[in-house]
This record gives structure tokens, C-alpha cells and sequence, in this order.
């Protein structure tokens, strides 16, 4: 027999014949871990665990959570080595880019457990003119059993977006990782049941599309989804059947425009590593670039050199700026942008495709490639960035907005930055800088369209976690009676008296 994970009052007993799957290192093919498959039934239980878990770990409130939450964090943070190589196994990126990932986590995680008391506390309404006998107040209440489907790309920071703010709101969370790097989930789950080993508040399933599918189909209370927009619209319509609401988080195309006052060399320096960093494979990572016309040819050389100086494979080790492209299929998604780009028209200023050469694929910045070409129109999801030209900033932004995703975007202007922001439709700007928005832990993150719906991070993600619920309370009676079926003839002439009063003018 063996267990669902090592954890504390998490583990269920299989049998010894049940699916199996490996983990793998993407760069080396090396086995990491073997993890079960688990099955609708597998899944269904964890729920059921996890409900009762949820009426524990709700009645101990926001600071009895808080306290647990950061006795995780400390683990996190003291155990930060451990996690960043793992996560440099398993997902392929550079131990250095994977301890920069766990700390953004752990501040997000650290954000969620000092601010929710606060953010989720009763708070007292005005009951107006209509209730005026009466007290209103709005409380936060968590949903119960949320359910987190993770992504592969930032197998900690990602998923932890949901997972730190779940839990923080007071409910009990089961995760299921990308079946790419199930070890780093199996990881979390593991060091926080050591922090909170009462009860399997936090508990892991693992498997393929049919463990996700189960996950939403097993009665949790709110679902957690970051992936593609093909499997978000099927987690979307499998949430339906039973009215489960969710938060989806879908990927983009992001765009970056750059002004003819921007800082050029920060603007480029910004740009290369927006769209090169952790080869490419970041949902709101750079893969569009607008450039006014008279700073085009300057800005393209001091691109071109950058990239052209980025290394990646085997043969750098250490040295490697980026690693190897996490999921084998996306390599021909990759290639298939570059070729059908190049054979439109498009050149490769740096790169091409050659440079894709499995499982790494080396830098490429394109230009003059037609606005229709999937390159320019679908995510790429590897280290290809797309460059043109445009006369003005009115084009740049018509540009940045085209298209169905709406998730981040950067502005790089000296003068025009917030307003140049104000007129995007992304549901994230930077200005000035790339990707910034996603180490403030009291931002907002999310997008709009093919990007998804719905915010983690702040907030508003402590929100997206908890029900909200309106409640009245009345005070002392009143002569004016409405609300029963024994009112007085003259109690709605008053009411409207009153409207004359209140409302009726200007």
C-alpha cells in the first residue's frame, strides 16, 4: 500500500497497482519522482477531508491562521536552497531565476496572513434612509474547499498566488499541480503540513487532465485555474454543471510599447529580459514590442546585441542565463511561430530557426512580421519577442490592444507613461519596467478575455477567496411600517413624501 504524500493526516491508503507517472528533468530526461494517478474517487475523498478540515481551520480564525501561516513561511524561507534546486530539477530553469520565484512567493504568502484579518473584518455599512431603524454590516466568509489547478511554468509562485490567499481566508485548500513538476506541489504540501500538522487543511492529488477534471467535479466550493485558454473554457463549462465559481487565468500576448522619450538602453535591457526570462515561458512575459518610429533602428541594435549575447544549454552550466523549455510540445509551437513568420516576410535579426534545438531554444527577435502571423497573434510561450515599428503612440496602443488576450502589459515613456497605461486594456501595466506588478503583493493580478477572469494577489484576492454576506440587525421600531401585509393606507404616502424629499431634486 502507499499514500497520497507523506503528510500528516493527509495520506490515504492505494493499492499497489494503481497508474503511475514520472517526473522528469526537462534538460536531462532524468527521472526525479514517481506519483500516482489519481482517480475521481482518490480525488472525491480528498474533498471530503479537506471539508472537515475546513470547519477546523475556520474556527481558528484569522489569527490562529495567521500564526500557522507563518510558521510556514519560516520553513520557506529557511528552506529556500532546497525548494529553488528542486524546482531548477523539475521545471528546468536556473536555481538563481527558481530562489527568485520562492521569494516572491514567500512575500506574497507573508502579505495574505498580516492583511486578511484586516481585509476580511465585519465592516459596517450605511443602511440609508429606507433602513434607517436598522444597523448593516458585510462579512467575509470562506467558501470551504477551494481547489487550485497549477501551471508548470512558476510551479510556486503561481499557484501559490491562490493557494496563500485561499488559505489565509480560512479555507481548506486541495491542490493539483501541472503533472510537469508534481514534486515541487508534493514539496509544499509536505513542508506545510509539518507547520499545521492538526489537520489536512492543505492536501495534494496528482495526475493528468482527468485529475483536474475530477478536482471541479468533486463539489469544492471555488475553483483555481492557470493554464491555457483551450483547458480553461473546459474547466469553465465543468464548473458550470454545478455552479462552481471560479477564477481562471489563461496566459497572453503581452505587449510593450516604447515611446520616442523612453530610456532606451533600459528600454531594451527591459524588453530582452521580459521576453528571455525563463526562456520565454512567462503568461505575461514580453512577446509583442511597439517602437516609435524615430528610436526603431536604435532601440533593434541595442536589442539585437543583447539577445545576441544570451546563452542557454548544457555547454554554459552555471553560466546559463535561462534553461530548457519545461514541456516538449511547446517546442514545436515555438518553431512553428518562427518559420511561418520568417516565410511571410519576417526576418530574424537575431536567431531562427535553428535555434531551436530540444529541449533549449536559443533567442530570437523577429521583425517585419505581418500583425496576422501567429507569432504575433497566439502565445508563443519561449524566448521569441516580435518587434515593429508604428508613427505614433495612437498606433502602438491600437496594436497593443488588438487581439483577444488582455492580460499585462509595459510602457516606456518619460512623459507619456501613466497616461499611455491609462488607455490599455490589459488588467496589468508596468511602467517603465516589465513585469513589476507581480512582486507587489497588495496589487491585483489577473486579465480580461482570452486571459481569464476573476484577481489573486491583495485584496482583492483575499476577497475572490471569501462569500460575501449582507446583514441587517434592527435597532428600535419605527412609525413608518412598510414590510408587512398590516401597513397602514397612509405609510406609503409618507414613503413617497419622504422620496419627494430625499430624492427629488437636483
Amino acid at each position: 500500500m502507499i499514500a497520497v504524500s507523506e503528510q500528516s493526516g493527509s495520506s490515504v491508503s492505494l493499492p499497489t497497482d494503481r497508474q503511475r507517472f514520472d517526473s522528469v528533468n526537462p534538460a536531462t530526461g532524468e527521472p526525479i519522482a514517481s506519483f500516482e494517478v489519481h482517480t475521481a474517487e482518490d480525488v472525491a475523498a480528498a474533498v471530503e477531508r479537506a471539508r472537515q478540515a475546513a470547519a477546523w481551520w475556520a474556527q481558528l480564525g484569522a489569527a490562529g491562521r495567521r500564526a500557522r501561516l507563518d510558521a510556514w513561511r519560516v520553513q520557506l524561507v529557511r528552506r529556500t536552497d532546497e525548494l529553488a534546486g528542486l524546482i531548477a530539477r523539475e521545471n528546468g530553469k536556473p536555481v538563481d531565476d527558481a530562489a527568485v520565484e520562492v521569494t516572491i512567493a514567500i512575500a506574497h504568502l507573508a502579505w495574505a496572513a498580516r492583511n486578511a484579518a484586516k481585509v476580511l473584518r465585519r465592516r459596517r455599512v450605511n443602511p440609508g434612509l429606507l433602513a434607517v431603524n436598522h444597523s448593516a454590516f458585510v462579512e467575509y466568509l470562506p467558501y470551504g474547499v477551494v481547489g487550485v489547478i497549477g501551471p508548470w511554468n512558476y510551479p510556486v509562485h503561481t499557484p501559490m498566488g491562490s493557494i496563500s490567499y485561499a488559505l489565509a481566508a480560512g479555507n481548506a485548500v486541495v491542490f493539483k499541480p501541472s503533472e510537469y513538476t508534481p514534486a515541487v506541489g508534493r514539496w509544499l504540501v509536505d513542508t506545510f503540513a509539518e507547520a499545521v500538522p492538526e489537520q489536512p487543511v492543505f492536501q495534494l492529488v496528482t495526475g493528468f487532465g482527468e485529475t483536474g477534471a475530477a478536482l471541479y467535479q468533486a463539489g469544492v466550493d471555488k475553483l483555481a485555474f492557470t493554464g491555457s485558454a483551450a483547458t480553461g473554457r473546459k474547466v469553465m463549462a465543468g464548473c458550470a454543471a454545478t455552479l462552481t465559481p471560479c477564477v481562471i487565468e489563461c496566459g497572453g500576448k503581452d505587449a510593450l510599447i516604447v515611446a520616442a522619450d523612453a530610456d532606451l538602453p533600459r528600454a531594451a535591457e527591459q524588453a530582452v529580459w521580459g521576453s528571455m526570462y525563463n526562456a520565454g515561458q512567462t503568461c505575461a512575459g514580453v512577446e509583442r514590442v511597439y517602437v516609435e518610429a524615430p528610436v526603431y533602428q536604435e532601440f533593434l541594435d541595442r536589442v539585437s546585441a543583447a539577445a545576441a549575447g544570451l546563452r542557454t544549454g548544457p555547454e554554459h552550466g552555471a553560466a546559463a542565463h535561462y534553461g530548457a523549455i519545461t514541456m516538449p510540445g511547446q517546442l514545436e509551437v515555438i518553431s512553428s511561430h518562427v518559420r511561418q513568420a520568417l516565410e511571410h516576410g519576417g526576418r530574424a535579426l537575431v536567431g531562427g530557426p535553428d535555434s531551436v534545438r530540444a529541449p533549449w531554444v536559443e533567442p530570437v527577435v523577429l521583425v517585419d512580421v505581418p500583425p496576422d502571423e501567429p507569432a504575433v497573434t497566439e502565445e508563443t510561450f519561449g524566448p521569441v519577442v516580435v518587434i515593429s515599428k508604428v508613427a505614433d503612440l495612437d498606433e502602438a496602443v491600437e496594436a497593443a490592444n488588438s487581439g483577444g488576450y488582455g492580460l499585462g502589459a509595459s510602457v516606456f515613456s518619460r512623459r507619456h507613461g501613466r497616461q499611455l497605461a491609462s488607455r490599455l486594456t490589459a488588467g496589468m501595466v508596468s511602467i517603465n519596467s516589465v513585469l513589476t506588478y507581480a512582486s507587489v503583493p497588495g496589487l491585483p493580478w489577473g486579465g480580461s478575455g482570452e486571459s481569464g477572469f476573476g484577481r489573486i494577489h491583495g485584496p482583492d484576492g483575499l476577497r475572490e477567496f471569501a462569500r460575501s454576506r449582507a446583514v441587517t440587525a434592527q435597532l428600535f421600531d419605527i412609525p413608518l411600517r412598510i414590510a408587512t401585509f398590516a401597513r397602514p393606507d397612509r405609510s406609503v404616502r409618507q414613503l413617497r413624501g419622504l422620496a419627494r424629499l430625499r430624492w427629488g431634486r437636483r
